[in-house]
């Protein structure tokens, strides 16, 4: 689901990095490509993913300063929902999108993510670092209160 759309003169323009730092109290700053090194002795790491925890997205070619985005929703041991920004709009929010492990080893260290021109999975894998745990058990007080801001 897309929330905010920039163009459209809808909302706040987001980018990933502080809107992940938002609702998921994780509390790293800087570019995305720099949360799985400041994470190391502040928060947990690892592999499998867990509601509130963020997934670290490498820094690529086309993706210069990485991304991260908090997962809201397990679906599968290889498939969750997400929740962030500037993915598919620039400066756009996007809640609850799919985001598939396409990893050969199930890892979570290759994804797919839902991308909204497409209307489904993008074409590329990204490589992702891991998942930064926040020590939250439940995002869904930080979801409901982007949904009461959005809504008004």
């Amino acid at each position: 689901m897309y929330l905010d759309d920039d163009d459209a003169g809808a909302g706040p323009v987001w980018q990933c990095a502080p809107f992940a730092r938002m609702i998921s109290g994780i509390a790293i700053r800087g570019n995305a490509n720099t949360w799985w090194a400041q994470a190391a002795g502040r928060y947990l790491r690892g592999d499998i993913p867990k509601v509130g925890a963020v997934l670290a997205f490498e820094a690529t070619r086309r993706m210069r300063v990485g991304h991260v985005a908090m997962v809201s929703k397990i679906v599968s041991a290889r498939e969750v929902l997400l929740t962030h920004a500037n993915w598919s709009h620039r400066g756009g929010v996007e809640r609850n999108v799919r985001a598939v492990d396409v990893s050969a080893a199930g890892d979570w260290s290759q994804v797919k993510v839902w991308f909204a021109p497409q209307g489904g999975l993008g074409t590329s894998a990204y490589p992702t670092k891991g998942f930064i745990y926040s020590g939250k058990t439940d995002a869904a007080v930080e979801l409901a209160a982007i949904d009461e801001s959005a809504a008004s």
